[in-house]
């Protein structure tokens, strides 16, 4: 079984494949205080809690974007598991041609190189994260570019930060785009204002491309909330990273 790390931001995500089949998948928050003991033995109790074993494990690969964790990250699988470790851009290259000026962080790399293996090619991810991504795909598999805009939470976290009389509110799906009090007018906002700028981004990026068929795919921990209010996302899944992680590594497509 594999075991399959997504480093991000503000969650660590692991995943264990049986092949192609998602076993399971449980999260940690991403915090560079953490020993390797705490990660290792967090891993080992997650794998319990779902029937596993650490010995099941015949190999772990890491994507990251977080460097500061990456040492004790290791440390801890090193420690804790009777398999090798493989990370993204270190020792494993992502099989994805990049036409852009820089290069491509290794999340979305792998993120579109799963949604090519599902989806097919042309197609437009976006990636509803701690920032909110739009990545495009070419009829060749190549990497465009995209665009990169503030996370929902972080705008909202910013609106309470700069507002003194706005409170923070949690982000859920709002009754009605008019609300009828703050708390109701600022969900509606969050939710129904990155609805707006995804049906316009979509739109945008498919006359640029050409290809006005070209499936858009959402993923990350609000994607199924803003898919909801939209016609503009073909599809969501909130696993694309783990299964590029998976594809990259050679498990298969």
């Amino acid at each position: 079984m594999l075991l399959a790390i997504d480093v991000g931001n503000t969650d660590i995500v692991f995943g264990i494949f049986n092949g192609a089949l998602l076993e399971a998948k449980f999260r940690l928050s991403t915090e560079t205080v953490r020993t390797a003991d705490e990660i290792g033995l967090m891993v080992a109790q997650f794998c319990r809690h779902f029937g596993f074993q650490l010995e099941d494990l015949h190999m772990a690969v890491v994507g990251s974007v977080v460097p500061p964790i990456m040492y004790t990250l290791k440390h801890a699988l090193r420690k804790y598991l009777d398999a090798p470790v493989r990370v993204v851009g270190d020792d494993l290259a992502v099989p994805l041609e990049n036409l852009c000026e820089e290069p491509l962080g290794v999340d979305r790399a792998v993120t579109g190189v799963a949604a090519m293996a599902v989806y097919g090619a042309p197609c437009i991810v976006i990636d509803f994260g701690t920032a909110t991504k739009a990545d495009v795909f070419s009829p060749s598999r190549a990497y465009l570019g995209g665009l990169i805009l503030p996370g929902i939470k972080i705008s909202m976290d910013a609106l309470f930060a700069r507002a003194a009389k706005l409170p923070r509110v949690e982000i859920k799906k709002p009754r009605s785009i008019i609300g009828v009090n703050t708390v109701e007018q600022m969900q509606a906002g969050a939710v129904y204002g990155f609805v707006g700028s995804v049906e316009g981004i979509v739109a945008g990026i498919k006359r640029e491309l050409g290809c006005p068929g070209a499936p858009v795919v959402a993923t990350g921990g609000l994607a199924r909330l803003i898919a909801s209010h939209t016609e503009s996302i073909d599809f969501v899944d909130e696993n694309l990273t783990l299964q590029g992680l998976r594809i990259v590594c050679g498990q298969g497509a």
